[in-house]
């Protein structure tokens, strides 16, 4: 995928500079820290994201990709999710760090009991604009998300991989039903 040409500056820089880093062949761990100190500068910056990868859909959350390597070996996602609006509690298969444009985003994690495939919920958290967090590593890897503002939740999502690609689990909170899935792109007006 190009770099679009229309991309603020500070944009077009971020996605060049995180070439570098996933290239660079370090740890997952290292990776996802440069990432976020990446991220934070990133964020200081207004406007960064053009209106169209910001607009919610009334009916669920949307991904629209900003920039896939074209390696597949990380992609960058606008994800949205209009007021009221979650996910069930699912994994991503990959390392993740996220970043909130706009609003505020409502965090669950959750621990997975491999015996009996129920899983437990664990800590809760909320990001606000300009807050940075690794969302997940391939080895601490479920939670749920939703919007917690009165404006949609806007968030840059970095992955390990192209995220429209990656089979995920969601999981039934109730019964621990297990479905796997691949998240859809969302195609920007």
């Amino acid at each position: 995928m190009q770099i679009n040409k229309d991309y603020h500056p500070e944009l077009k820089r971020f996605i060049k500079d995180l070439k570098k880093i996933v290239e660079g062949g370090e740890t997952e761990e290292i990776i996802t820290q440069a990432v976020a100190e990446r991220l934070k500068v990133l964020l200081k910056h207004e406007n960064i994201l053009p209106d169209n990868l910001k607009q919610p859909n009334p009916d669920h959350y949307v991904m629209y990709p900003v920039y896939v390597s074209p390696d597949n070996s990380f992609s960058i996602a606008s994800a949205v999710w209009d007021v009221n609006q979650s996910t069930p509690p699912h994994d991503h298969g990959t390392w993740g760090v996220i970043g909130i444009v706009e609003g505020t985003e409502h965090e669950i994690s959750y621990i997975p009991n491999k015996e009996n495939k129920q899983i437990t919920r664990g800590k809760d958290y909320l990001h606000h604009a300009q807050s940075v967090t690794i969302c997940c590593t391939s080895d601490q890897d479920l939670h749920e998300v939703s919007c917690a503002s009165n404006i949609p939740c806007v968030g840059l999502h970095i992955y390990g991989g192209n995220i429209g690609q990656i089979k995920r689990n969601s999981y039934n909170k109730k019964t621990g039903e297990i479905t796997t899935f691949i998240s859809e792109w969302a195609v920007p007006n």
